[in-house]
C-alpha cells in the first residue's frame, strides 16, 4: 500500500491554503468593503468599516434598480432552467436508452454544439431572432438561453441515464407500464442527483450570463443582472457611488454562493455518478 510522504502531504495542503486564501480573500474583502463609505474604499481599502453603511444596499437595489433588474433575471432564468432540465432529461434517455438509426448523429450533433464558440454565432443569433421579431423580449432570451445550455445539460445525463440498471425499466415494462411510465415514474426520480447537478450547474451559468442579455437586450426595463451591473459600473464615471457598486456585487453574488455552499455535496456526487459506466 503506496502511502504519501510528510512532505507530499505538507505540499499539497500548502497549495490548497494558498488555492483556498486566493478564492475566498477576493470575496471577503468585497462583502465587508459593501459595508464602507466612499472615503473608506479609497483612503482605508484594507481595513474593516467604521460603522455598517445598510444604505449602502437600500441605494444599490433602488437608485440603482438592482431590484429590477433581479427580478428580470428570475422571469428569464426560472423558466429557462426549467425547460431546459424536462427536454434534456427526455432527450438524454432516448439517445442513451434506445438504439435507432440516427442515434449516434444526434449525438455527435449535441457535441458539436459544445464545441462551437457562443461568440461566431452572436451575429447569425442576432438575425435570427430579429426576424423572428424575439428582440428586446424575455421569451426570445428564454428560448436562447435553453439552445446555449441543452448540449451540455444533455451530454452529462447521457452519461448519468447510462450508469442507471437497466433492470428497473424492464420489470416496469414487464409490469404493464409504457415507456412513457418508465420514464417519468421510475428513471427521472432515479436521475434526480444529475438533474440536480445541471439545475445548479445551469442556474449558475444562466445567471452570470453577460454575453447573450447584452447582444439580444437593449431595453433598460428588461436588463439582467449582469447588464444592470455593467451598466452601473458605467455609470460611475460621473455618479462616483462606488460603495453602492459593492453592493450590488455582494446582493448578485449571494444567491450563487449560498445555493453551491448548500448543494456543493450533491453537485460533486452527481457529477461523480455521470462521470462513471456501471
Amino acid at each position: 500500500m503506496n502511502r504519501e510522504s510528510p512532505l507530499s502531504t505538507l505540499t499539497t495542503h500548502l497549495v490548497l491554503g494558498l488555492w483556498a486564501v486566493a478564492v475566498v480573500f477576493p470575496m471577503a474583502w468585497m462583502i465587508y468593503s459593501s459595508f464602507k463609505t466612499d472615503q473608506e474604499l479609497f483612503f482605508s481599502p484594507w481595513t474593516l468599516p467604521q460603522t455598517m453603511q445598510w444604505d449602502n444596499f437600500v441605494r444599490a437595489w433602488n437608485d440603482a434598480r438592482i431590484g429590477d433588474f433581479f427580478l428580470n433575471t428570475l422571469i428569464v432564468v426560472i423558466p429557462a432552467l426549467i425547460l431546459t432540465l424536462i427536454i434534456s432529461a427526455m432527450a438524454a434517455y432516448v439517445l442513451a436508452r434506445f438504439e435507432f438509426v440516427g442515434n449516434r448523429f444526434l449525438f455527435y450533433l449535441f457535441l458539436m454544439g459544445m464545441l462551437f464558440p457562443i461568440f461566431l454565432a452572436l451575429v447569425p443569433l442576432f438575425s435570427l431572432v430579429n426576424n423572428l421579431g424575439l428582440l428586446n423580449t424575455y421569451f426570445g432570451l428564454i428560448l436562447v438561453y435553453i439552445a446555449y445550455s441543452l448540449p451540455f445539460t444533455i451530454f452529462f445525463l447521457i452519461g448519468f441515464f447510462k450508469t442507471l440498471p437497466s433492470e428497473l425499466p424492464e420489470a416496469a415494462i414487464i409490469d404493464g407500464a409504457n415507456q412513457y411510465q418508465v420514464f417519468f415514474l421510475v428513471m427521472l426520480p432515479l436521475a434526480a442527483p444529475g438533474l440536480l447537478s445541471m439545475a445548479i450547474f445551469n442556474f449558475l451559468g444562466m445567471w452570470n450570463q453577460y454575453v447573450l442579455p447584452l447582444v439580444l437586450v437593449s431595453d433598460e426595463n428588461k436588463y439582467v443582472l449582469s447588464q444592470g451591473l455593467a451598466f452601473m459600473l458605467f455609470q460611475q464615471f460621473y455618479q462616483n457611488d462606488w460603495s453602492a457598486l459593492f453592493a450590488a456585487v455582494t446582493l448578485i453574488m449571494i444567491p450563487t454562493l449560498v445555493l453551491y455552499i448548500i448543494f456543493q455535496g450533491q453537485i460533486q456526487r452527481g457529477m461523480t455518478s455521470g462521470a462513471l459506466k456501471g
